[in-house]
């Protein structure tokens, strides 16, 4: 259900109010069902009928985590109430997930500083779920019609990132990425293309040594395990120049290098896809946006594509494993 304070009830309403999803999805909330309630109203869809799991017919059904409380919504507001309410949604979405209950998840938008507030000390969703599932070697992934992005680091100081940059790291994130494109999007040979750290990939060493001494050096260790990788290339001149429309993902260094170029470049349709996971989890690729919470111009796009995204995962998942998705 994502923050309750937030747009995240607001666009998972609009979405699961439209008939032809339905149609495709059978989806249901993982929250609070007074939270939704509250939402409901103020958008004005009392003629919109909700129910409790596990009754789905025609309705938005919530599955609520916390059946004895009754939160109050607090537009736009960073509440230690709202951080927890989030995180036990994503915790027992994660349950079901992994015990056969349920597909996939899609995650609405969490306040980072809501769920410290809580006493959760993860900088993120990504990194409370591989928690959750035990996973090790995940990346934050964003995905659109014609571009995917990888990151090497996601959720770091910008001081930071450069220690963090190691061979293993991009390695790493290298294996994961491959596996995910097999996978999870069904290309057969994936090509992925490599960003540099510095301004002009490091221009030879003259602006930064990280490109030399540590992501060339990676490159060719995944060449020689068989990869199709390409660069170090300079970030700029790569989206500059479309080189991204011939590669099947680009793995940029860290976070703003890579969504900086992707929201500029996909419009509100892209979605965050986490790679490496045991389970599947898509979440739109927009924040929390209290600025606007409560006032009815919160759009659903990214997260009604984010739906479709987990979806067509998932079947693409099971008919790979041979066992039938819930939906199919």
């Amino acid at each position: 259900m994502g923050d309750s304070n937030g747009i995240g009830p607001e666009v998972i309403i609009r979405s699961l109010s439209d008939a032809r999803l339905g149609r495709y999805i059978d989806a249901f909330v993982v929250g609070s069902a007074a939270v939704v309630r509250q939402h409901m109203d103020n958008l004005g869809l009392r003629d919109f009928s909700l129910s409790v799991h596990p009754d789905t017919s025609g309705r938005i059904t919530v599955l609520d985590v916390v059946p004895e409380e009754k939160p109050t919504v607090e537009f736009g507001k960073v509440t230690a109430t709202s951080g927890r309410l989030a995180m036990l949604s994503v915790e027992r979405a994660v349950r079901l997930c992994l015990g056969g209950e349920a597909d996939a998840m899609v995650t609405a938008p969490i306040s980072k500083e809501a769920i410290h507030l809580a006493g959760f000390s993860f900088p993120g969703h990504t990194e409370y779920i591989a928690s959750l599932t035990g996973t090790e070697s995940f990346t934050m992934m964003m995905v659109s019609d014609n571009l995917r992005i990888g990151l090497v680091t996601a959720h770091l100081p910008v001081g930071d990132v450069p220690e963090n940059i190691t061979q293993e790291s991009i390695l790493e994130k290298i294996r994961v990425i491959s596996a995910s494109l097999k996978t999870d999007f069904g290309v057969e040979r994936p090509k992925i293309s490599i960003l540099g750290l510095n301004p002009h990939a490091g221009e030879g060493g003259v602006l930064g040594r990280e490109e030399k001494e540590t992501i060339i050096p990676a490159i060719e260790k995944a060449i020689a395990e068989g990869y199709l990788v390409f660069g170090p290339h300079a970030a700029d001149g790569f989206f500059g120049t479309r080189a991204y429309m011939s590669t099947d993902a680009v793995l940029a260094m860290y976070h703003d290098q890579g969504l900086v170029p992707f929201k500029t470049l996909t419009f509100n349709s892209g979605v965050n896809f986490t790679a490496g996971l045991p389970i599947i989890r898509t979440s739109p690729d927009h924040g929390t946006a209290f600025d606007i919470a409560g006032k009815g111009k919160a759009q659903p796009d990214s997260l009604r594509t984010a739906l479709y995204v987990a979806t067509d995962v998932a079947r693409r998942r099971s008919h790979a494993s041979g066992t039938p998705a819930a939906n199919d």
